[in-house]
């Protein structure tokens, strides 16, 4: 009965001392801890946190246990635990961060600001591009040919720019398709397109690490999966196999597409970042299909 009593007085007492900075303080560190938890679900982090609080329950159980040998062990390990965090989990810190920046409060203001002087041009070019750029989907659809095409959105892509070749031409889709012949230099590569112009081709792309994606998709579908996990890129890929058309958004693959689908699609996606309309998170216009392990058809 003391017990009851001494637990619902600590309680009022807490009640009274309660302040509204505590509430926000309570409720920023939820958002945090949400957001951490959103970021490595499902991902390579995942696992390695479950691989640490195995490593802290052992440490407890050490200390409880009186073994001092491991208890020191782990002591030291985790002594330097701030350093193998940064490095365990750089590819998620990383990406964090960058939807930090892409997110952020700021980011709609110095999008808006950037393109505040010549948004109605880069619209207009962005159109052309993209209309280029469907019309060439569906010859290289015809023909069979494998393609690769990167529209960079607000995160910029100069890293994977250096890997290939600087072009920085107006679009056709006679261009495009050209880069993409098969005899081409330049086809054994992805195509960036930056603010309506053919910036750079022939650019390495980065595979995806995901063991969800079918075992049916070669090395240009992993490739588009990839760059749409580190960046917030569309990007178009065209089959060399079967010659369908796929989009990838967000590590998300979509199969399937018509010209006129693929064309609504990136008209969605891409134009109203210019258009100051619409912020990035609400340039999605769907949901894709995730595209899961199963046996080629």
């Amino acid at each position: 009965m003391d017990f009851l009593t001494n637990a619902w007085d600590t309680f009022i007492s807490l009640i009274k001392s309660f302040q509204v900075t505590d509430a926000l303080d309570i409720i920023l560190v939820s958002f945090i801890l949400y957001n951490a938890i959103k970021l490595v679900r499902e991902t390579r982090a995942e696992q390695l946190i479950k691989g640490l609080l195995i490593l802290c329950v052992v440490w407890a159980a050490a200390f409880y246990l009186q073994l001092y040998m491991v208890s020191n062990i782990l002591s030291y390990i985790f002594q330097f635990g701030v350093i193998a965090i940064i490095v365990l989990f750089q590819p998620e810190i990383r990406r964090a961060l960058e939807q930090l920046g892409r997110r952020g409060i700021g980011s709609k203001y110095w999008s808006l600001g950037n393109f505040s002087k010549n948004s109605e041009e880069v619209e207009k070019r962005c159109r052309t591009c993209i209309q280029a750029a469907v019309d060439a989907a569906s010859e290289l659809q015809r023909l069979k040919m494998g393609a690769l095409i990167v529209f960079e959105m607000q995160t910029k892509l100069g890293d994977i720019i250096d890997s290939g070749t600087v072009i920085n031409a107006e679009p056709s889709a006679q261009m495009i398709s050209n880069i993409f012949f098969n005899k081409a230099p330049l086809h054994d590569g992805a195509m960036v397109i930056r603010d309506g112009m053919i910036y750079a081709a022939g650019c390495i792309l980065p595979l995806t690490k995901s063991d969800k994606v079918s075992v049916s998709l070669g090395t240009r579908h992993r490739a588009a999966i990839g760059m749409s996990e580190v960046s917030d890129a569309v990007v178009v890929v065209v089959s060399e196999e079967t010659g369908q058309i796929s989009l990838a958004r967000h590590g998300v693959l979509a199969r399937n597409f018509t010209k006129d689908t693929l064309k609504s699609e990136l008209e969605k996606l891409i134009l109203s970042q210019y258009a100051g309309q619409k912020t990035a998170g609400e340039g999605k216009s769907k949901k894709f299909p995730t595209i899961r392990k199963g046996k080629k058809k």
